[in-house]
């Protein structure tokens, strides 16, 4: 059985979901239809992602086959800001709005429980977007409201600014990256923590070609997996290393969202409720620690992977 998070008073998030990046809109369809099939209830995507109607295609169908209803679907997607410095056009608060109903209209549904602003880019234009999504939240178009790469800095911007708080931050975290100082302001704040990126310690980990990058190519050769304590420990628990990083994720706290194209795998990572690790071992894995990641580099917001 998922367990579920209480993101706000009337919003309850499974804390493990179905992530969609890097997987086409053409194979979308029938990844997301087989996740939800396999018991996943949260799908997380991306205006970015470029895949929402097959994302929204594989919703469809699983409602219309009679395994889920609407309600029993926690459907997470994020607004692509604008990056000046790109050469973007930053969008504006009607940007964002008629962005968010593009989202809707591309995945063919009413509301979304979760948008997210997808990056942290020039203030001027976050915080006018945050408060675009304030406004789709009251206008019942999303259910709950977040960020996603914001750092300590960019949610200070948004109290400076006498705007409601982000109910989430979507983050890398894993074992490399475990970003300590800004998970406990997030605590500290009421604002739940999102996952992504759980499984960069793997060394099969975005393996496919043209799916990974230098900065994860440099730290999987300094960590010399062969010796990992994650090896050992995943043996002690009779479990997989990403049954074991996923678990890691929910006993700190974490919602989590890993993607797979394997309908088995999808249902190994869905499997991490009936074990613990035990708390000498959560003390080693905290030793791992590597620093910022390598999917975002948090105070640099013109890096993006």
């Amino acid at each position: 059985m998922i367990q579920h998070a209480q993101l706000q008073k009337d919003v309850q998030m499974p804390m493990v979901g179905f992530g969609t990046y890097l997987i086409s809109s053409a194979d979308a369809a029938g990844l997301v239809a087989n996740a939800i099939g396999a018991g996943y209830r949260l799908v997380d995507t991306a205006e970015g992602y470029q895949n929402e109607d097959g994302v929204g295609s594989g919703i469809q169908a699983s409602i219309e086959d009679g395994t889920v209803t609407r309600a029993e679907l926690f459907v997470t997607t994020k607004l692509w800001p604008g990056n000046a410095k790109w050469g973007e056009t930053p969008k504006t608060f009607d940007a964002t709005i008629e962005a968010c109903h593009a989202s809707l209209a591309r995945m063919q549904l009413d509301y979304v429980d979760l948008y997210l602003i997808h990056a942290p880019f020039q203030k001027e234009h976050r915080l006018e977007q945050w408060r675009a999504l304030v406004a789709l939240q009251k206008q019942g178009k999303v259910r709950a409201i977040g960020v996603s790469n914001f750092t300590q800095e960019h949610i200070d911007d948004i109290i400076a600014a006498g705007l409601p708080l982000p109910a989430l931050n979507q983050i890398e975290l894993h074992p490399w990256s475990q970003k300590p100082e800004l998970v406990n302001y997030l605590a500290g704040k009421g604002i739940f923590a999102m996952a992504y990126s759980s499984l960069v310690p793997l060394s099969s980990w975005r393996d496919a070609e043209g799916q990974d990058s230098a900065k994860t190519a440099e730290m999987k050769a300094d960590s010399k997996l062969d010796a990992s304590p994650l090896k050992s420990m995943s043996a002690k628990y009779s479990v997989s290393e990403s049954q074991l990083l996923l678990r890691w994720g929910i006993q700190k706290g974490f919602a989590v969202i890993p993607k797979s194209t394997k309908t088995e795998r999808m249902k190994l990572n869905l499997d991490i409720f009936d074990f613990k690790i035990d708390a000498p071992d959560m003390a080693i894995i905290a030793t791992l620690d590597r620093g910022d990641g390598v999917a975002w580099a948090v105070g640099d917001p013109s890096n993006l992977a």
